[in-house]
C-alpha cells in the first residue's frame, strides 16, 4: 500500500493511472478537491478496488495521521501543491498555506507513523529501513537561466522569483532537514514543465488548445521567447516510479524532457497541429488567434533541466520527444470534449477573466 496526496490533479492523476497499469499494489489518495483537483481525472478508476480516494486536506494533521495508522503505507508520496504562478502572483497566501504548512504538517505525520514502525529485521512487510518519503517538486525553485547557462543539476543553489517558487523551494528546504535532523528516509524530484492529458486549462498548452478551438485569442507573454523544457506527463510518472524503487535516501533527482522550446513555437506547433487536425470552418490558420500581452511580473526567461543523474544512476530517460507528445495532447483534448466542458467553468472561468480579460 502507498499513501499519495494531491493525486485529484493533473499530475498525480496521471501518477495513479501509470501506478495501476503496472501494479496490483493499492493507492490511498487525500486530495483537498480545490478549483484544479477533478475526480473526472479518476473516473474510469471508480470500480477499481486497488484505488481508494479520500477527500481531506495535507493540513489536517489528524486525517493524516489516522490514514497512516489505518493504512500502513510502506511509501507517502507527496503531490499536493498548488502550482501556478499567476495564481501566486495574485493571491500567494494559499500557496504558503498548502506548499508551506501542509508540507510541514505531512513531514510530522510522517515521522510520528515512521517512528513507530519496526526495525529492518523484524520481518514485517513495512519496516523503517524500507519506507520512504518521496516528495514531488519543480525546477523553478532553481531561478531563471540566462541563454548559454548549462541546465539547472541537483547541485544549483535555490533562487525563486515567484510566490510558487518560493513555497516549493521552502517545502523542499523542509523536507531535506526532516531527513538530515530526524534520519526520515526521504527521497525528492525537481521536474521541469509538464504537459499531457488532464491538465487543467490555466496552464499555457491545454489553455492554448482550447482557445483555439472556441475562437478565442491564444496569450502570449511578453515577446513568447521563454524557453521551458517540457516533459511529457506520463515519462515524469515513470521517472517518480523509478525513484520510488531504486532511489537513494536523501537524494534529489532532476526530472526533464531534455526538450527545451520557447513559448511562441509551443504555441505554433500546437496550431499546425490542430491545422491538420481539426480545421477551422472559415479556412483560417489557429496562429492568426495569436495575441502578445503584457509580460507577468518577474517572469523567468528559461527553465532546462539537466536529467543526466536520474539516467546514469537510475537508468530512466524520457520515452516521448515534445513531437510525439504534444500531438498525443493536441489529440486527448479532441477526443475528450465531455471532461474539457465539466473542467472549464465556475471558478476556473472566473479566474481566466480576470486574469486574461
Amino acid at each position: 500500500m502507498i499513501l499519495v496526496t494531491g493525486c485529484a490533479g493533473f499530475i498525480g492523476s496521471n501518477f495513479v493511472h501509470t501506478w495501476l497499469s503496472n501494479h496490483d499494489e493499492p493507492i490511498v489518495n487525500l486530495d483537498k478537491l480545490t478549483y484544479a483537483g477533478n475526480l473526472a481525472n479518476l473516473a474510469s478508476l471508480a470500480d477499481d478496488k486497488r484505488h481508494i480516494f479520500v477527500q481531506g486536506d495535507i493540513c489536517d494533521q489528524k486525517l493524516v495521521s489516522e490514514l497512516l495508522s489505518s493504512y500502513k503505507p510502506r511509501a507517502v508520496l507527496n503531490f499536493a501543491a498548488e502550482s501556478h504562478v499567476d495564481r501566486s502572483i495574485l493571491g500567494p497566501g494559499e500557496f504558503i498555506q498548502t506548499n508551506v504548512i501542509g508540507t510541514f504538517n505531512l513531514l510530522e505525520c510522517v515521522r510520528a507513523y515512521w517512528s513507530t514502525l519496526p526495525a529492518e529485521d523484524s520481518g514485517e512487510d513495512v519496516n523503517q529501513a524500507s519506507f520512504r518519503f518521496l516528495h514531488v517538486s519543480t525546477d523553478e525553485v532553481y531561478g531563471t537561466l540566462g541563454p548559454q547557462d548549462p541546465p539547472f543539476a541537483e547541485t544549483n543553489p535555490y533562487e525563486p522569483n515567484s510566490p510558487y517558487a518560493a513555497s516549493k523551494a521552502s517545502s523542499d528546504h523542509l523536507v531535506r532537514a526532516w531527513h538530515h535532523t530526524y534520519g526520515l528516509p526521504v527521497l525528492t524530484t525537481n521536474c521541469s514543465n509538464n504537459y499531457g492529458p488532464y491538465h487543467f486549462p490555466e496552464k499555457l498548452i491545454p489553455l492554448v488548445i482550447l482557445n483555439a478551438l472556441n475562437d478565442k485569442p491564444l496569450p502570449i507573454y511578453g515577446d513568447g521567447q521563454q524557453i521551458r523544457d517540457w516533459l511529457f506527463v506520463q515519462d515524469h510518472c515513470r521517472a517518480i516510479i523509478r525513484v520510488l524503487e531504486a532511489g537513494r535516501i536523501g537524494e534529489t533527482y532532476n526530472i526533464g524532457g531534455w526538450n527545451e522550446m520557447a513559448n511562441i513555437d509551443v504555441v505554433k506547433t500546437i496550431c499546425s497541429h490542430l491545422d491538420t487536425l481539426r480545421p477551422r470552418t472559415d479556412g483560417k490558420k489557429y496562429a492568426e488567434q495569436i495575441t502578445y500581452i503584457k509580460d507577468r511580473p518577474g517572469h523567468d526567461r528559461r527553465y532546462a533541466i539537466d536529467a543526466r543523474k536520474i539516467e546514469s544512476e537510475l537508468g530512466w530517460k524520457p520515452q516521448e520527444t515534445f513531437i510525439t507528445g504534444i500531438k498525443k495532447t493536441v489529440e486527448w483534448y479532441l477526443d475528450n470534449p465531455e471532461w474539457v466542458e465539466g473542467v472549464t467553468s465556475g471558478e476556473y472561468r472566473q479566474w481566466l477573466g480576470k486574469q486574461y480579460g
